[in-house]
């Protein structure tokens, strides 16, 4: 069965000419970067290439890029140094519909006496600006926000965020794992001090990572040991990653000017699905958003099992993050925009590549009508019982409040 897949905001297919750049790194050219010989000098000279192609990409200099494992390193590293940054300062910001790697870092933070002030979202999935303004004093240590979010792409008026946080003398973190590669990042002219990419997102293995440090910014490291990464990330370098990562990063960046194809498909496919199946809609704004990303609910039945269907076909997509798809409970970012009950778990994230076909988008219009159909041909729920499920959800939701 050929695989459709369009679940590229949780991994994406490693590209080949990355896979060709990192594998001589595995075999031939195994040197330590960090040796004084030769031969691992010349490892040390592409490591330093694929630096400067990551540079580019996030419009960086070589000197402010950290390689590190993944997202969730880059953000708990970002999270801790701003914090150690300022030590004197309690308070944190940051909103309800961030990642895990960020969300139960600062439940832990809360444990250990830090105020965490979580911003919510609007029914499009935006944040009010106003909400940051109040909670903002001279006692924030750090803002830290998502740049575009992981289960609809509604991307946050970065920019803006940032020039609240400076007003206030905070550190400003972001994590742009779903951003980098879809949208032009310029850290030069940014407010952000932190910066936190994965490669996995963009075509590039997983287990590598980048942490933007904005040159002049107080970092403590969050691994302590040798000198590798300018003595902001120990260990001894995972090059044939780093490598991919650098051409991953080349690659993306020579790509960014053709993301309207990838709008052009996510489009098609959501005015096909709308216009074929009743009582369904996009969940958030619908042109404040990544141009791959596409959230749907499907009223009165359940989005996993839309997922077992759509997998019979060889169809992947998800019902929220990947780092939460194991849980029964709703997604907290639909939540927190107040979706109804009767949508809320019947919600499909379609997320596409530079990889995604009209073929692919023209099979998904095909089955996804008779999968609904069929759906809500056995549900216990329908149009009659959504106020009674609105109220359920409500005291469900006031419960554990």
């Amino acid at each position: 069965m050929t695989v459709i897949y369009l679940d590229n905001n949780a991994t994406t297919k490693v590209d080949s000419a990355v896979l060709e750049a990192m594998l001589p790194y595995l075999t031939e050219y195994y040197g330590n970067p960090s040796s004084m010989h030769s031969f691992g000098g010349q490892v040390g000279k592409a490591v330093k290439q694929a630096r400067e192609h990551v540079a580019a990409l996030l419009g960086a200099e070589e000197s402010e890029i950290v390689f590190n494992s993944c997202g969730t390193e880059g953000n708990n590293t970002a999270i801790r140094a701003a914090l150690a940054a300022q030590p004197d300062r309690r308070h944190i910001i940051t909103t309800q519909v961030e990642h895990p790697a960020i969300l139960n870092v600062c439940k832990q933070l809360e444990k250990q006496g830090y105020t965490v002030t979580y911003l919510s979202v609007n029914r499009q999935g935006q944040l009010d600006l106003m909400e940051l303004e109040a909670a903002i004093t001279g006692n924030t240590a750090l803002v830290s926000t998502m740049y575009a979010n992981n289960e609809t792409g509604v991307i946050f008026p970065i920019e803006q965020i940032g020039a609240i946080a400076k007003e206030y003398g905070a550190a400003f973190h972001v994590d742009a794992v779903q951003v980098a590669g879809k949208l032009n990042l310029n850290m030069k002219t940014s407010t952000i001090d932190l910066l936190t990419i994965s490669g996995h997102k963009l075509h590039a293995p997983k287990g590598i990572g980048v942490l933007y440090v904005r040159r002049g910014f107080r970092f403590r490291p969050l691994l302590l040991g040798g000198h590798q990464e300018r003595g902001r990330r120990a260990g001894t370098e995972n090059v044939p990653g780093m490598i991919a990562m650098g051409k991953a990063a080349e690659i993306a960046n020579f790509e960014l000017k053709y993301m309207q194809r990838e709008t052009r498909l996510r489009d098609r496919l959501e005015r096909g699905l709308l216009a074929a199946i009743s009582d369904c809609e996009v969940n958030g704004h619908l042109t404040e958003r990544l141009p791959n990303t596409s959230n749907i609910g499907f009223k009165y039945i359940e989005g996993e099992a839309i997922l077992l269907l759509l997998n019979q076909y060889g169809i992947c997509a998800s019902s929220g993050s990947a780092c939460t798809s194991g849980s029964l409970e709703p997604s907290h970012v639909l939540r927190a925009m107040g979706l109804p009950y009767t949508t809320l778990h019947g919600s499909i994230r379609f997320s596409l590549s530079r990889y995604t076909t009209d073929a692919e988008v023209d099979r998904v219009l095909e089955v996804m009508p008779g999968i609904v159909k069929r759906l809500r041909e056995i549900s216990p729920f329908n149009n009659d019982q959504a106020e009674w499920l609105q109220d359920r959800e409500t005291a469900t939701v006031g419960a554990k409040a």
